[in-house]
């Protein structure tokens, strides 16, 4: 009993340290990506550079902007990782229900991201094969009319 309580208790405390770093990641990612970041980066550069004279441009002082620098791009290298697999992740599904609740989609494009490189590379000639054809039928500089779009909204408006 012990011992299902203490791995319990483990598995809680991994998924609140996960959950501790997805919203660490989320909101360091958010922040990094401003303007304001950006000039705060440029400033700390400027800073850097002014003091260029007073330290007479030695080992030490330019020692300080390279260990910085590569101390923040090797940390920001895992959150922006993290950052990258959620919003991955949420654009797949988000895909995979389209295709989910398109009649004529085709279901083995979902999960197509765990299919191997060359059943990927089938699947994309296809696709240019599909293209190819596509051209030979209708200039593709063309899109749909309005109507079409008019004709599909109502479609759909049947259908809620």
């Amino acid at each position: 009993m012990a011992s299902h309580n203490n791995s319990h208790q483990s598995a809680k405390d991994e998924k609140k340290g996960a959950n501790f770093f997805e919203r660490f990641a989320s909101r360091v990612a958010q922040a990094t990506g401003s303007a304001w970041a950006f000039f705060v980066a440029m400033l700390a550069i400027i800073v850097w550079a002014v003091t260029g004279p007073i330290f007479h441009y030695s080992d030490t002082w330019q020692l300080v902007i390279n260990t910085g620098t590569t101390i923040i791009t090797f940390l920001m290298v895992f959150v922006i990782q993290k950052s990258q697999n959620k919003d991955s992740k949420s654009v797949q599904l988000k895909l995979n229900e389209l295709i989910a609740a398109n009649k004529l989609a085709s279901n083995r494009l979902i999960v197509v991201e765990d299919l191997s490189e060359n059943e990927l590379d089938t699947l994309h000639n296809y696709y240019c094969r599909l293209a190819e054809e596509t051209k030979k039928r209708m200039d593709m500089k063309e899109s749909h009319s309005v109507e079409e779009a008019i004709e599909n909204t109502e479609e759909k408006m049947k259908e809620v």
